[in-house]
């Protein structure tokens, strides 16, 4: 199979995450680069990060029209993490591919376990709290920047678990908080941007952007605590293909 279909294949895949469960795009996208095209985990997290900033606008103009945004959360969230994104994304270079690998593997199983436990979308939420927003925004970002993900398999736990946010809010607030997260990171990999091979992230992005919209269409028909699960299970599904690939 020609790689260009690959990527058109795993973009429809991601974009679906990314528009339906506001995250899982770059957890996907990073074991899609690696595994099905063959590229470095350098690469892989770089692409991710221009794949899912792309995707992450366009999913977030459709949530933002209905009004699921909080934007002030989101903002508060998002600034606090810009500054360690930018240092991890520095720090990334440094660390071996391996470890990058099972560290990946361990943090998105981590995420996995907390949704799983967490209450159901909805129910309790509770008052916003700045320091809390600003310390979970602040650990999200040096993730974001180090692993060369957008953070939202991340962000989505985190308001939901951390700040009590509906799932529903926590999906189109996260692809706020995924945006400048990734263009953050971005900005350290601006030498690695030039390396990417565009006849395959081109389609991968075009894929991705549509998929969105069906996933965002798929988010409404959908209960929050369900799409809670299901995004639970696919990160524990990736974490253990990871972690196992990482021991060998």
């Amino acid at each position: 199979m020609s790689a260009v279909i690959l990527a058109l294949a795993a973009g429809a895949v991601i974009g679906l995450a990314l528009g339906a469960l506001g995250g899982g795009g770059s957890v996907l996208a990073v074991p899609a680069l690696i595994y099905l095209l063959g590229s470095s985990p350098v690469v892989a997290t770089t692409a991710s990060l221009v794949i899912v900033t792309i995707t992450s606008v366009t999913a977030l103009v459709a949530h933002a029209r209905e009004g699921h945004v909080r934007w002030r959360t989101g903002l508060l969230f998002a600034a606090a993490g810009i500054v360690p994104a930018t240092l991890g994304g520095a720090l990334a270079a440094h660390v071996p591919a391996a470890v990058l690998t099972a560290a990946f593997a361990v943090v998105a199983g981590a995420a996995a376990v907390r949704m799983m436990r967490s209450r159901r979308a909805g129910e309790g939420a509770v008052a916003v709290r700045p320091g809390r927003a600003a310390a979970a925004g602040a650990g999200l970002g040096a993730v974001t920047g180090v692993l060369g993900v957008g953070g939202g398999f991340l962000a989505v736990p985190a308001l939901v678990g951390v700040l009590g946010m509906r799932m529903r809010n926590a999906v189109a607030t996260s692809l706020m908080v995924i945006t400048v997260n990734s263009l953050a990171a971005l900005a350290t990999r601006a030498d690695t941007v030039e390396g990417l091979d565009w006849a395959v992230v081109g389609p991968f992005v075009g894929a991705a952007i549509l998929g969105a919209w069906d996933g965002k269409k798929l988010s409404a028909k959908i209960s929050g605590h369900t799409l809670q699960r299901i995004f639970a299970l696919v990160l524990l599904a990736v974490a253990a293909f990871m972690l196992a690939d990482a021991a060998v």
